[in-house]
């Protein structure tokens, strides 16, 4: 059974000259214990995804329709104050800059204590003590002492590790991750990885990992969902969508990658740029730009379809089927 469904959401942004289509019949599951990537390059909305689900899309934004449930309860329709105690609970996120997450006035404890003792029956001793075995779990040595330091005391690596430490205090079934390794280096990445995938065996938890990296979601992931234009262009398991792409899109990011084993003079690139909200091309959002196109592609949209092992929003799959 699916930990978290997400069913034909659609996200739209009221303007003076009318209203913008971000997020466009968005479906997609996570099951407990699996790692759903989501990729895309910037202004795919990956990121305005994460936020839907946990409740914290801003103004002028809004959910048009489409449902998100988590455990077979529907949260999209929450009033606020039952959402925000979902949220920590429930649903755990981690943010791509830890400064932003963390309160520059309070030390590190103080903000797990708060959020463990705000979701969870237990006294303050009780709230320390599982504070100092969190910081234990992701890694902080001596976390006895650095449980009363200040986020300006903590470099980048150990910051983000705090930051997965709140979102684990009060032991969250989903944990939504927006970029938690991009401003890390390449070693604390890998060992953010290595934590968030021991989350998900140890714990059981479900992880919706938000990323524009292919190596990331290589490494990390069980399935991956690549974002387009506010639509799903294609999912499935990673090493099928990976090793046999079936979206011309997904292909172009696969292409873009360095291959190791071979020499090139230079790297394949995506011509043209994502479109923007109020400029989506009719039938294929993808259409200007792919290498494919043909007459259907101007006129309509395809949905997912079944391409192999993964699913697919390209008329090629139907042509393929058929």
């Amino acid at each position: 059974m699916s930990l978290l469904q997400v069913k034909n959401l659609v996200v739209e942004f009221p303007t003076r000259r009318g209203t913008l289509r971000a997020l466009d019949d968005i479906s997609f599951d996570i099951a407990p214990g699996e790692i759903l990537g989501v990729v895309g390059e910037s202004g795919a909305g990956k990121s305005l995804t994460g936020a839907s689900i946990i409740g914290l899309l801003e103004p002028p934004g809004r959910i048009a329709s489409g449902q998100v449930l988590l455990e077979g309860q529907r949260v999209d329709n929450l009033p606020h104050e039952k959402m925000r105690r979902i949220r920590g609970r429930k649903i755990g996120a981690i943010f791509q800059d830890p400064l932003t997450s963390l309160n520059p006035l309070y030390s590190v404890g103080r903000q797990l204590t708060e959020t463990i003792t705000t979701h969870l029956p237990v006294n303050a001793a009780e709230a320390r003590e599982r504070a100092i075995q969190l910081l234990r779990d992701t890694g902080i040595p001596a976390a006895e002492q650095r449980i009363d330091h200040y986020p300006h005391q903590f470099s980048g690596g150990m910051r983000q590790r705090v930051v997965i430490a709140l979102a684990l205090a009060a032991e969250p079934q989903l944990i939504v991750a927006d970029e938690p390794t991009t401003a890390l280096d390449v070693s604390i990445q890998a060992q953010i990885i290595t934590l968030l995938k021991t989350i998900c065996k140890q714990r059981g938890a479900a992880v919706m990992l938000i990323t524009h990296d292919m190596g990331v979601i290589a490494e990390t992931c069980d399935r991956v969902a690549v974002m387009y234009a506010g639509r799903v262009a294609e999912i499935g398991p990673v090493h099928e969508v990976i090793n046999h792409p079936a979206h011309p899109y997904t292909r172009g990011l696969m292409a873009c990658i360095p291959d190791m084993t071979q020499e090139r003079e230079r790297l394949h690139q995506i011509d043209g740029a994502m479109p923007r909200l109020n400029a989506i091309p009719k039938g294929c959002a993808y259409n200007p730009r792919c290498e494919h196109v043909f007459d259907r592609c101007h006129v309509d949209r395809p949905d997912l379809m079944d391409a192999g092992a993964t699913r697919a929003a390209c008329w090629l799959q139907q042509g393929a089927a058929a």
